[in-house]
């Protein structure tokens, strides 16, 4: 389910001009009087003709803008291509972010899909921005044709040979080259499982997918075994391993459906780490709502409900393929909620794993009860920080629009994560949990319910979670402040920044996005700073 197509990505020093590619790419900026041709260190006289035409040719400097010009004179590429990269800001070097640059480089690759090979020729004078401009490309690579009839239309693939222009040496250049590729990789993998339609992306293939993810050229990990792939150990539980481990989030949402629940840890596991990092993901493969059925327009877009596992499993990989000194756990709760004779109901009591109690008011609040299980699996193991990933409420989107992931949990652990985002260019935004927010799920028969208070529905969400995370070893049982003895944890709702249902933008298609990849590969790299 995983067609991942690896462009080759590469940093090179010939000049502008003599550059031999099916596109060349210049960047325009919004300047005070009008456009501007952004700076490259190789570009000669030919380009400086073409930065007193823009006007002329048309080209404004908006971002995202395209313009493709053959046949050019002066330029050995059979096109020159401008793209918009926005506004010029005080930036030092270049008047531009490196965010802007990571977001015009994916915006052209992206929509110069049909072409073999593009050079990027952006401002390149530092490696920062060397990097920003390949991060931007790869994740820019990417297309989602695996279902049409037509052989041709299969067979369309991304642009395939990206060069990155800039005057930097390869010994400076190769590390953050490398790294765009893993990247790149991760987000576009997060992307295809996203995107698979639930009658081929199910819990059972969903762990098989893990595990092709581990390594591709070794057999998936049998369900109910363990098996080390590559620089990954994965582990299935079926459903017979579920029920004697007492998953009962996992098997009662699932219990509906005739494609059973699976949970699969992945653990990329160092020899010497610095730390250790758990990922829980919320993985419900299709999501009718259960008995509490969703209205019919409300399901079309149910195949991301497993989007936070998703990240996971592509951010386990990632700390792999770059050998991160820090030790990843990556717990994925798979299960498909439907609606059947054997479904659980309204007002049904599961255990969860560990034991405490849920009465079930509404089976469509069922995300937090797969991951109830998965964190206190993680907090077993007593990890020094657990993140939980998860397209959990509408609410969300409510709050924070569809481009902003909304992070809530121990403060330290959020303003980590808010620092990654701000490396990596992706939204994020701290959200509190209120006191009160954790009395709106009292139930009179269980330990709680699943279901809290209407309004702030995103932040109560996290009330129910912070329940099932544990303490650190040894603490207090009974601590005055709770969080002074919880393991760090860090909630990340992305319901609305997963999917975009409206058109593409820069690096990001429409469908599935890999939202919160970078974030949280960045959190990961800088554990060992």
């Amino acid at each position: 389910m995983i067609h991942d197509f690896q462009a080759s990505l590469t940093a090179v020093s010939t000049s502008v001009e003599k550059t031999d590619t099916d596109a060349l790419v210049l960047g325009v900026a919004k300047g005070p009087q009008g456009p501007i041709l952004l700076p490259n260190p190789l570009a000669d006289d030919a380009a400086k003709g073409v930065a007193d035409s823009l006007k002329a040719l048309g080209a404004t400097g908006a971002a995202d803008q395209l313009l493709r010009l053959p046949g050019i004179d002066g330029f050995k590429s059979e096109t020159l291509v401008l793209i918009g990269v926005g506004p010029l800001t005080g930036e030092p070097t270049g008047g531009v972010t490196l965010e802007a640059l990571r977001r015009a480089a994916g915006s052209a690759i992206r929509q110069l899909g049909s072409i073999d090979s593009v050079a990027l020729a952006l401002p390149s004078a530092t490696v920062e921005q060397v990097a920003a401009i390949a991060e931007g490309a790869a994740i820019g690579a990417y297309s989602f044709n695996h279902f049409r009839s037509s052989e041709e239309a299969r067979s369309a693939t991304p642009v395939s040979s990206i060069l990155v222009l800039t005057e930097l040496k390869e010994k400076q250049t190769r590390p953050v080259i490398d790294r765009a590729a893993v990247v790149g990789s991760a987000v576009r993998a997060t992307r295809d499982l996203v995107n698979t339609p639930p009658s081929h992306l199910y819990p059972e293939s969903f762990a098989e997918i893990a595990a092709e993810l581990a390594d591709r050229t070794k057999a998936p990990a049998q369900q109910g075994g363990t098996a080390r792939a590559g620089k990954l150990k994965i582990k299935v539980w079926g459903e017979k391993e579920l029920a004697r481990d007492g998953f009962g989030g996992i098997l009662g949402v699932g219990g509906g459906s005739s494609r059973k629940p699976r949970l699969v840890r992945m653990e990329h596991s160092p020899a010497k780490p610095v730390a250790h990092i758990a990922l829980v993901g919320k993985g419900i493969t299709f999501d009718s709502g259960g008995l509490s059925l969703k209205p019919a327009a409300a399901m079309t877009t149910m195949k991301l409900d497993m989007g936070g596992a998703a990240t996971v499993a592509a951010v386990v990989r990632a700390a792999a393929d770059l050998n991160l000194p820090v030790k990843v756990t990556g717990w994925l709760c798979l299960a498909e909620n439907m609606p059947s004779d054997t479904a659980q109901r309204p007002e049904d009591v599961i255990t969860i794993h560990g034991g405490k109690t849920v009465e079930v008011l509404n089976t469509d609040a069922e995300g937090r009860l797969v991951l109830a299980d998965g964190l206190v699996a993680a907090s077993a193991e007593q990890p020094d920080a657990i993140i939980d990933v998860a397209t959990l409420t509408g609410a969300q989107m409510i709050a924070l629009g569809v481009r902003t992931t909304g992070v809530m949990g121990n403060e330290d652990l959020r303003e980590a994560l808010m620092m990654a985002s701000q490396e990596s260019g992706e939204s994020l935004w701290p959200m509190p949990i209120p006191e009160e927010a954790r009395s709106g799920f009292d139930s009179e028969v269980a330990d709680l319910t699943n279901l809290g208070d209407r309004f702030g529905g995103m932040m109560n969400a996290a009330a129910f979670l912070r329940e099932f995370v544990g303490d650190r070893s040894g603490a207090t049982t009974e601590p005055l402040d709770p969080e002074s003895t919880r393991i760090p944890w860090a909630h990340l709702d992305i319901a609305g920044p997963a999917f975009n249902e409206k058109g593409a933008y820069g690096y990001t298609p429409k469908s599935g996005t890999g939202v919160m990849v970078r974030t949280l590969i960045s959190y990961l790299e800088g554990l060992s700073r």
